[in-house]
């Protein structure tokens, strides 16, 4: 199946305000406000990755502290309130399959690429972007609220994936 990618640099990422317009998911609040998530339940092989993930990942993204969601979890972590989510070893995106979206013809999905990591970006329906890597050993999601700028979220994560989550096709 060909793939549609965007290519973007730090210096293009004005063009992602376009994508970040179009895009939104599930958001959750950081656990001083309560909020938990689902922990994801992946291989061992890739529990293995999500918990270098989980060391290397920045304390602070778009200028928000870390602040994961309950319950603790390697597998899961967060920024500030509204949070941002990650969530490490999730199960892929059906949508991440549909030909309509590598052709650019699905409205609420566009396959993009920030500082080399490829992403399944989808809309949904309640203000918040929600992103999943592709291409990887290991599917990690992130979910952005509507009101941050997501390019922002997804360049500063960006190093820290490369770096622990090997390129690949995910189990």
């Amino acid at each position: 199946m060909s793939r549609m990618y965007v290519n973007c640099s730090r210096r293009r990422l004005a063009g992602w305000a376009v994508v970040a317009a179009l895009l939104t998911a599930v958001g959750c609040s950081g656990r001083a406000d309560g909020a938990t998530v689902t922990v994801p339940g992946p291989s061992p092989a890739v529990t293995k990755v999500c918990r270098k993930l989980d060391r290397a990942l920045p304390a602070t993204v778009d200028g928000l502290d870390r602040r994961d969601p309950a319950p603790a979890s390697a597998l899961t972590a967060g920024w500030g309130s509204p949070v941002v989510i990650l969530r490490c070893g999730v199960q892929r995106p059906p949508k991440m399959l549909d030909p309509a979206v590598s052709r650019g013809k699905d409205p609420d999905a566009v396959a993009g690429e920030v500082d080399g990591v490829g992403w399944l970006m989808e809309q949904q329906d309640d203000g918040v972007h929600r992103f999943t890597t592709a291409n990887r050993i290991g599917y990690v999601e992130v979910r952005v609220p509507g009101d941050r700028d997501s390019s922002a979220v997804l360049v500063e994560l960006a190093d820290a994936i490369k770096r622990t989550v090997p390129e690949g096709i995910a189990d």
